[in-house]
């Protein structure tokens, strides 16, 4: 079993920055590929951003330039660097993580998850 608990959330205009964090606790390995997901009201649950044990990432397209994902294995710790936000970033951001699936960016593909942190981007 593997534990993740984000952190970060919170208010920001738009422009602004934010960095989420998403500790792991358990049977954590470095293989484990870890992703941010995001989840807007009355919308579907999209991939941000995917990393592997060795830094690759994929990121979704609407975020590319502008989001930064990264991990420190040694402390399990997952990152999101978020950066001229807009409104349209507001939504519930969730940490997950899986082994064996390569970069995807698909729920159903991902085992365990967090509770989520609230990003709100204001115009």
């Amino acid at each position: 079993q593997v534990q993740l608990v984000e952190s970060g959330g919170g208010s920001v205009q738009a422009g602004g920055s934010l960095r989420l964090s998403c500790a792991a606790s358990g049977q954590v390995y470095s293989s484990h590929y870890m992703a941010w997901f995001r989840q807007a009201p009355g919308k579907e649950r999209e991939g941000v951003a995917v990393i592997d044990s060795d830094g690759s990432t994929t990121y979704a397209g609407s975020v590319k330039g502008r989001f930064t994902i990264s991990r420190d294995n040694a402390k399990n710790i997952l990152f999101l660097q978020m950066t001229s936000l807009k409104p349209e970033d507001s939504a519930m951001y969730y940490c997950a993580a899986a082994r064996w699936i390569g970069l995807s960016l698909r729920p159903s593909d991902f085992r365990y998850w967090g509770q989520g942190t609230q990003v709100t981007v204001s115009s």
